[in-house]
């Protein structure tokens, strides 16, 4: 078996020297797309009061992602990032285009019950009456995430199911996770995933669903590093 202590400190390191390389971490609330973005990349966040525990000193990722991984796909790193991040100039935003502003949205709903959650997360689309009664949900999600740090790896490969930016988020996802085996750095007793509906959400400590139950390649380590030196 994979040591995932050693794998996990080697992965913060890398994260670590990434936040040298882009000068530092990111808040959602702050970002436009005229910033300098790369054109594709994979993303790592982080939030307050969510430390790791058993792997080091600092903050723990608690959501990694990526996009256009299916082939033909058009999506930019920034069009993904600012779906997460909702409109600049009204607050709101569109959970229904973004999983991560879902998951946190249930769980906010639940620790903190509001008008406009009957119809959450109900239907790929939705009309304006309901959208109107979700607003002020969405942009409570709006400024829970806008306040969360990330960092962004430049990774500007094809779109597609075997990208490499598909390879670093699932193995990253996997490494992180403590779903299938006792958590390295679990998650705070505050943290607000433990509201979640979603048994993969509070029992891997991660805003994702999609591999938190995999095994994950150490390999991907080494495409990590190679990816950070290029940046």
């Amino acid at each position: 078996m994979r040591d995932a202590l050693s794998d996990l400190k080697r992965f913060y390191d890398l994260l670590d020297q990434l936040e040298q390389r882009v000068g530092g971490r990111r808040r959602l609330f702050e970002c436009t797309g005229r910033l300098d973005w790369p054109h594709r990349g994979v993303y790592f966040f982080f939030e307050e009061g969510e430390q790791k525990t058993g792997s080091g000193e600092g903050p723990r990722v608690v959501r990694v992602g990526t996009h256009a991984l299916t082939s033909g796909s058009k999506t930019k790193l920034w069009n993904r990032l600012s779906q997460h991040r909702g409109s600049a100039r009204t607050g709101g935003g569109n959970h229904r285009g973004s999983i991560f502003r879902l998951l946190v949205g249930e769980a906010l709903g639940n620790r903190d019950p509001a008008p406009g959650l009957e119809s959450w997360g109900k239907g790929s689309s939705a009309g304006a009456e309901i959208r109107a009664h979700e607003r002020a949900h969405e942009r409570r999600v709006s400024t829970y995430l806008g306040a969360m740090p990330f960092l962004w790896l430049e990774v500007d490969d094809a779109p597609g199911a075997e990208s490499i930016r598909g390879v670093i988020e699932r193995n990253a996802i996997a490494l992180l996770s403590g779903l299938t085996r006792s958590p390295v750095d679990p998650p705070s007793p505050g943290w607000l995933g433990h509201f979640s509906d979603r048994e993969k959400v509070r029992h891997s400590g991660l805003w994702n669903q999609n591999h938190v139950d995999e095994p994950y390649s150490a390999s991907f380590l080494d495409e990590l590093e190679y990816r950070l030196l290029a940046v």
